[in-house]
């Protein structure tokens, strides 16, 4: 498998043997992650946001109102973060409770995208995300919406992945306790689809869930 190279802002201090820089790992987190966080620094200070992302090959896109404190003037350095919960660890003792999870951070230079061809394709790519087909069941962007949003697009350059799975690691004069420890699965889901009084009225089917 390819690996991005290690940097020192992407390589961490502590639990090193939790983290990879395996490309497929990196995207396989991007990919399913439906919320990222993107932060960098501001006139007005240190500034973090949640936003929507998409993947295209290696490049992430995420849109921003032009009349954000995040829309970039310039190109910016920037720092990218998604993380997905996959349990809760309880172990016997307090100081071993953990989560099993999975977490990718994106260091580099973000850009605003200016073709017009590029900004399609990213704000396409973030639609599908949502529910797959649903660019072509919505009215695309027009004009005036186009001019009040920001695309901005993040190479996948200098990024690695950290996880944690597997039970409680609790120490061994500890396991005679008696408490419960194990693991409490996180799962997500889409609950059932809840249509505008408009649609029911005429009948249109509900999207494709991810």
């Amino acid at each position: 498998m390819a690996s991005l190279p290690p940097t020192v802002r992407t390589t961490p201090h502590r639990l090193a043997e939790r983290l990879s820089h395996d490309t497929e790992a990196i995207w396989a987190v991007l990919d399913e992650a439906l919320i990222c966080h993107l932060g960098y620094d501001t006139p007005a200070g240190p500034l973090v946001i949640p936003v929507m992302h998409a993947r295209v090959n290696s490049d992430l896109y995420m849109h921003v109102s032009t009349g954000s404190q995040l829309a970039l003037e310039a190109p910016a350095q920037v720092c990218l973060t998604a993380t997905l919960l996959d349990a809760l660890v309880l172990a016997k003792s307090q100081f071993h409770h953990s989560l099993n999870y999975r977490s990718v951070i994106v260091r580099g230079e973000a850009t605003v995208v200016d073709d017009p061809r590029e900004i399609d394709i990213a704000l396409t790519a973030i639609v599908e995300r949502v529910a797959p087909g649903r660019s072509q069941h919505s009215r695309r962007p027009n004009h005036k919406e186009l001019a009040a949003t920001q695309v901005l697009r993040l190479p996948i350059v200098e990024a690695s992945v950290k996880q944690r799975s597997g039970p409680p690691k609790d120490d061994e004069e500890d396991l005679d306790l008696p408490h419960w420890a194990g693991l409490l699965p996180v799962v997500t889901g889409m609950g059932p689809a809840q249509p505008t009084a408009e649609t029911a009225a005429a009948g249109w089917p509900a999207p494709q869930s991810r």
